[in-house]
């Protein structure tokens, strides 16, 4: 008997409670999951990423089957596999005869148009906790779209952290509490272990044979690609480092690349985790006085927040979003991103653990890597391929709105108000990197001056016009005006002969 109908689980979609999957009857129905080489190859995505998609994917096939669900699952060995998501869903159509194909909306647009255009019914992703319409409801009309404005909206839609209309402790936001450097002795507790089983080192030998010679190591594979996985990751989080993740979540610190930090985006970003169930878990830890508020109202930030923020930013404003570049950024990357040999203390160590773990944290993606593409105006487009192709939590929808608005500033400030730019003091003060770098953070001119400093200035008087009627960069613009014109000039030669160096324009 031929099926009711075809039901589409893409690799970021491993949830049981997905919106494709709600009224699926085992008898009746089919899933269809597909691993396709254009999904690996869009971008040269990190190994670790393309197997903890992979790996996720078949553990989640297995779950389904586990549960009576008949999957028609595509590897991507197979030889009649065509690679493309349209070339898949019609070779399936092909097999089953379906009445009707159904799938949850994808979270990025290329595919979403990719799956509109073979026939497929979309249904919305219900497991963010804000729908997209509630987003483009909320942002009507507005001039400036501030994600403080947006997670109070969704913290009383939600109720997480308040006390009936009014948020827990008396205020909304503890990031001022959330910007400690990490003390000397204080060392963090180890991440969790996941050992790659059977299913995950197959696909490990997989990835290696067709995606070795992409940028980062697949040695020391440890990422959860289970449910059950995935909650233990959780779990470990709330009761080691939670508690301390508030003080230190802006920190940076010497062979101490996961800190106090969830390690659970990938978990939420290919649906191991749901963000509800997170936030939840995290209060309840509040609640029951096992983490302090700073560190949970600063950790359900990220998620209710930014998290749900960026992603309506993003359907609200692509496809044009992507092709912003509003400060007239051209330069190429240089090659350093991929090498890891800057000679930039702070560079190559972000860089580094990135090739190694395929993560580095919000501040060293933020305020080094994405600082140094900002101040020396690296094209959007490759910055923007970069952060997507080396990290395992990176989806467009993601990665897109914090690089091209956050980081780089190249959609004009419809994200943020103010560049996030800053010279090495602020790296000094929030690491440990500069008292071993081959710069001297103290110094903006002559032989070892940090390559931060010159280009900060550098970088503030080539936008000064831009940005003359900007209230918060009224203090930077303020000093360049007081600076002496030679001291300028000096900066500013300093920052031509570096940028010459490494990234020369075409």
């Amino acid at each position: 008997m031929k099926p009711r109908s075809l039901r589409l689980v893409l690799g970021d979609q491993c949830s049981l409670s997905l919106s494709a999957l709600e009224d699926l009857d085992p008898k009746r129905d089919v899933v269809l999951m597909m691993e396709v080489q254009a999904e690996c190859t869009y971008v040269r995505h990190h190994p670790q990423k393309i197997v903890l998609v992979l790996s996720a994917m078949r553990h989640f096939a297995e779950a389904l089957r586990s549960r009576g669900v008949s999957v028609d699952y595509v590897r991507l060995d197979d030889p009649e596999n065509t690679h493309s998501f349209a070339g898949e869903i019609a070779r399936a159509i092909g097999r089953h005869a379906p009445e009707q194909v159904i799938a949850t909306q994808p979270n990025e647009w290329r595919v979403l148009k990719e799956i509109e255009g073979a026939g497929v019914d979309c249904r919305e992703d219900t497991r963010f906790l804000a729908e997209i319409s509630f987003f483009r409801r909320w942002a009507q009309g507005k001039k400036q779209l501030r994600m403080e404005y947006f997670y109070r909206e969704m913290r009383r839609a939600t109720g997480l952290l308040m006390e009936g209309e009014q948020p827990v402790g008396g205020e909304w936001n503890y990031d001022a509490n959330n910007r400690k450097s990490l003390p000397r002795g204080l060392i963090p507790p180890p991440p969790p272990q996941f050992p790659p089983d059977a299913i995950t080192r197959e696909v490990m030998d997989l990835v290696a044979s067709r995606f070795g010679n992409h940028f980062g190591r697949l040695e020391g594979f440890n990422w959860p690609v289970t449910a059950a996985e995935a909650q233990g990751a959780l779990s470990r989080f709330i009761a080691e480092r939670l508690p301390l993740f508030g003080d230190y979540q802006d920190a940076m610190a010497e062979g101490e690349p996961t800190l106090f930090h969830g390690l659970i985006s990938t978990s939420l970003n290919c649906g191991l985790l749901l963000p509800r169930d997170v936030c939840d878990a995290v209060q309840a830890a509040y609640r029951a006085g096992l983490v302090p508020l700073n560190a949970a109202e600063g950790f359900i930030r990220q998620v209710l927040g930014w998290r749900e923020y960026v992603r309506g930013l993003y359907w609200l404003k692509m496809p044009g979003y992507k092709a912003l570049n509003a400060l007239d950024a051209h330069r190429p990357l240089p090659e350093f991103y991929w090498t890891a040999q800057s000679g930039m203390r702070c560079m190559d160590a972000a860089i580094g653990q990135t090739r190694d773990l395929a993560y580095a944290h919000h501040i060293q993606r933020l305020m080094v890597t994405g600082n140094f593409a900002l101040l020396a105006g690296i094209d959007p487009d490759a910055v923007n391929d970069w952060y997507l192709s080396v990290y395992a939590d990176a989806y467009e929808w993601v990665e897109l709105p914090n690089t091209h608005g956050m980081a780089i500033h190249a959609d004009g400030g419809i994200m943020a108000s103010k560049p996030y730019a800053a010279s090495g003091a602020y790296i000094n003060r929030m690491s440990n990197h500069c008292a071993k770098c081959n710069f001297d953070v103290k110094r903006a001119t002559g032989e070892g001056a940090c390559p931060f400093n010159f280009l900060y200035w550098d970088f503030i008087a080539r936008h000064a016009g831009r940005f003359a009627n900007n209230p918060r960069m009224a203090m930077p613009l303020g000093t360049l005006r007081k600076m002496a014109p030679d001291r300028v000039a000096e900066m500013r030669a300093e920052a031509t002969k570096f940028l010459d160096e490494v990234s020369p324009l075409p």
